[in-house]
């Protein structure tokens, strides 16, 4: 038996969510962030970086995390900021403290953490 109510779309504050709850500590995300050695990749990371000139740049642990599911997940720049702007799981990831909507930055970022990194 199905039990149809409405055809009306519910609201967005309608919409339950489960931002009170605790994140799974068996979610594949949460299983990687305990094991990737964040401290080494971001220390190596930042040696590419001027520490003198330019705006503050974004989180190391943030720019590797991005790129770890980027390549994991075999997304485009593009793809791989919305898939961690709709996942909360990969927002812990890469070391967001909360959930938040915005991206963590633009795709066209990726092109300079290319430069600075390389292919390898």
């Amino acid at each position: 038996m199905v039990r149809y109510i409405s055809e009306k779309q519910l609201t967005i504050e309608e919409f339950k969510t489960p931002f009170r709850a605790n994140l799974s500590s068996e979610n594949r995300w949460v299983k990687l962030a305990r094991v990737v050695p964040w401290d080494k990749f971001a220390s190596i990371y930042m040696l590419m970086m001027s520490s003198d000139s330019g705006r503050p740049g974004v989180s190391p642990r943030t720019v590797l995390g991005a790129l770890i599911i980027k390549h994991l997940e075999k997304l485009d720049d593009r793809g791989v900021i919305q898939a961690i702007q709709e996942n909360l799981y990969m927002q812990y990831f890469v070391g967001l403290k909360e959930f938040k909507v915005d991206p963590v930055f633009d795709p066209s970022l990726f092109v300079e953490i290319r430069k600075r990194v390389g292919h390898k």
